[in-house]
């Protein structure tokens, strides 16, 4: 009955090529950045633990899975079973432990052979298959596990919080250089110096919260809905007495955002 109803969704999706003028109409290119969309509704709906909207958000998902997959058939790319096939034999050779003799001793081990497997493959560097277009907070937070994983990583959790000090004393020394700058040439250097010691923060926090065992994308995401719920709580208790941020002062928003602190908005 599964493979029938997937059947009928590649028909139905190939029907929409040919008879609707706007699907007719799209190319890879033209829905990628909808493709993203969708897989991000599909984390929404997770964190939400709404699993009625899971269900939608992932066939929203497979939607364009297959939605590209056709496009790509038409062009004589590949089909929907190369897709297929092409998982299924990448999932057997990355598992050696469950289709094969390999054994391993947990999960560690799983994922140290999963990078060999790759490099096998014919990647060149251990860093390659972290997708550029990645969120940055997300990508650094990849590309130090890979590193860690064949071993380049701290010993000691104690060293990586004195590496986030360091860094962030950088940035303010960096910046309190560019306070006393006596030409706009000095000052414009030292803008791009004080980017790159800011990114250099981030990325020792990235580390720590891996060492503390805490996703920082999902972390900073957590923090960006709450404030969302506090500072909304503000505009809802400044519209209460007909007024808005606008007309309102910082004395007076601030009043109400220790009361959405108090009412524990997370």
């Amino acid at each position: 009955m599964t493979q029938t109803k997937f059947n009928e969704l590649v028909q139905i999706v190939k029907r929409l090529r040919v008879e609707c003028p706007w699907d007719r109409e799209q190319t890879n290119d033209s829905i990628k950045s909808a493709t993203i969309e969708e897989a991000y509704e599909v984390v929404e709906a997770i964190d939400k633990k709404d699993f009625e909207d899971l269900k939608k958000e992932l066939g929203d998902l497979l939607l364009h899975v297959v939605f590209h997959t056709v496009i790509a058939e038409e062009q004589n790319h590949f089909t929907i079973d190369d897709v297929i096939e092409t998982i299924k034999e990448k999932l057997i050779r990355r598992h050696p432990h469950v289709f094969g003799e390999t054994s391993v001793n947990g999960s560690e081990e799983v994922k140290r052979n999963w990078e060999k497997i790759k490099l096998e493959e014919g990647r060149e560097s251990i860093l390659d298959g972290v997708p550029p277009y990645l969120p940055a907070l997300q990508r650094a937070h990849r590309l130090q596990e890979k590193a860690a994983k064949v071993g380049f990583d701290w010993t000691d959790k104690a060293d990586v919080w004195k590496k986030v000090i360091e860094e962030i004393q950088e940035m303010h020394e960096i910046d309190e250089q560019k306070k006393n700058s006596v030409s706009k040439e000095e000052a414009d250097k030292l803008s791009k110096k004080l980017e790159e010691e800011v990114g250099d923060v981030f990325f020792a926090l990235v580390n720590y919260s891996r060492f503390l065992g805490v996703n920082p994308e999902e972390a900073l995401r957590f923090t960006n809905n709450k404030f969302i719920k506090r500072f909304q709580y503000i505009e809802s208790k400044l519209k209460e007495n007909g007024k808005s941020v606008t007309d309102s002062n910082l004395e007076e928003m601030d009043k109400y955002w220790n009361e959405s602190k108090n009412n524990k908005l997370t």
